[in-house]
């Protein structure tokens, strides 16, 4: 859906219960300096937007929803590091009037990309209270680049790592896309290395998926693109946890890599299943057992925010046995995985209405297969089970939550 599209004329939905204090608080800005091919986040290209009206509406909506003292703060999209300086501190500084984040969380992180990131940005994020970035760096290769359609090219990457150096920030992260088409082995481990030579203490390195509405998924489909062979796809996945643990750099996700104590806090709350306020157009929210998400849409976000003071296009309640199958799909992407008590307890499951976790076959199952191992109670993927993380996921979902619809996506951060 573009930024000119109503999807009705008043929000349908009740807003969510408001979020105990602490809660973390993620804000998305959707607007990007282009759309990438592969993206399937709600975002829009920034040209003729107003952002000074967007800026002003996460404010109003923040006045009703964001929980107080949050112990996160993470600003994703889209693209922030688009926004002015002035502008920046207009959002960071009416966040903190309004939930007093600067003196509570501990952690706050921006995502940026590399055509707006320069050192007095970087410094601003950093005088302002962010002190951790995220680089959208996603390939140090041009052809990859413009295949993605990304506006930046390689040297503009190096420089960005380099400025967000420059400006102070403590915790610096770079996103990498791995398993695109025509990637080499050779090129990936490349890529990894210089990307380590910045000492980043965070690494983030996403295998291509090709998700429904994007332009790589019709490609796909047309067979103008073609998916990277099995036994490639898990070369590259095993050079750059090989090229992460010898620059001292843990596996503590899947897809992510830190030195110690520097793992995504916010993240890291996504993956345990806890609750969340997300503010702005397609930003979602979880707060007990309810989820609730805002349009992808510019127009009837601005709309109804100016009417009501939120945007509630949708609320979704999973019954407990889908929320269960969450929790173990998002718990065993951790490198701690879980326990089956903990599965139980992020679900909200009522043990006085069971006599039986009914996730129990599943596991017993798994772990026959060689796909889990167990340490004390605690289990976690094996080395066998961790290439194939989503097909161990998918058996959860299938078997737990079938008879509720799909389950909801993490977002993003």
């Amino acid at each position: 859906m573009d930024g000119t599209t109503s999807t009705g004329p008043a929000p349908p939905e009740a807003p969510l219960a408001p979020a105990a204090e602490g809660t973390p608080l993620y804000v998305h800005l959707p607007f990007c300096a282009a759309k990438c091919h592969y993206c399937d986040f709600f975002s829009v290209p920034d040209e003729g937007h107003d952002l000074e009206g967007m800026v002003a509406a996460i404010l109003r909506e923040a006045e009703e929803r964001a929980p107080r003292r949050p112990r996160t703060l993470f600003v994703g999209g889209g693209t922030p590091s688009l926004l002015p300086i002035p502008l920046l501190r207009r959002l960071l500084d009416g966040l903190h009037e309004l939930t007093g984040w600067r003196d509570s969380v501990e952690e706050a992180t921006a995502e940026c990309n590399p055509e707006s990131l320069d050192r007095d940005k970087a410094r601003a994020f950093v005088d302002l209270g962010v002190p951790r970035l995220s680089v959208g760096v996603q390939a140090l290769d041009d052809q990859a680049l413009a295949l993605f359609g990304r506006v930046h090219t390689a040297d503009d990457s190096l420089r960005a790592l380099e400025a967000a150096r420059e400006g102070g920030v403590e915790a610096l992260n770079a996103d990498l896309i791995y398993a695109w088409p025509g990637q080499t082995l050779e090129a990936w481990e490349h890529d990894v290395h210089a990307i380590l030579g910045f000492s980043t203490e965070h690494l983030s390195a996403y295998n291509l998926t090709y998700e429904e509405d994007t332009r790589f998924k019709r490609w796909l489909d047309r067979g103008d693109l073609h998916q990277a062979p099995e036994e490639l796809e898990l070369a590259l996945f095993d050079a750059v946890r090989s090229a992460a643990a010898g620059a001292g750099l843990g596996a503590y996700e899947i897809s992510n890599y830190s030195l110690t104590n520097q793992e995504s806090r916010h993240n890291l709350n996504y993956w345990r299943a806890g609750d969340y306020v997300g503010l702005g157009p397609g930003a979602v929210s979880k707060v007990g057992s309810v989820r609730a998400g805002a349009p992808r849409g510019i127009a009837p976000y601005l709309r109804w925010i100016e009417s009501s003071g939120h945007a509630t296009a949708w609320r979704d309640a999973p019954s407990a046995r889908t929320r269960l199958a969450e929790a173990w799909w998002l718990g065993l992407r951790l490198a701690e995985g879980l326990s089956a008590k903990e599965a139980l307890e992020r679900a909200g499951w009522d043990s006085r209405s069971a006599n039986e976790d009914p996730a129990a076959p599943v596991v017993e199952e798994l772990l026959e297969l060689g796909m889990l191992e167990r340490s004390g109670e605690r289990l976690r993927l094996s080395a066998q089970g961790l290439p194939v993380a989503d097909a161990v996921a998918g058996r959860f979902l299938r078997e737990l939550s079938e008879a509720d619809g799909p389950a909801t996506e993490a977002p993003a951060g």
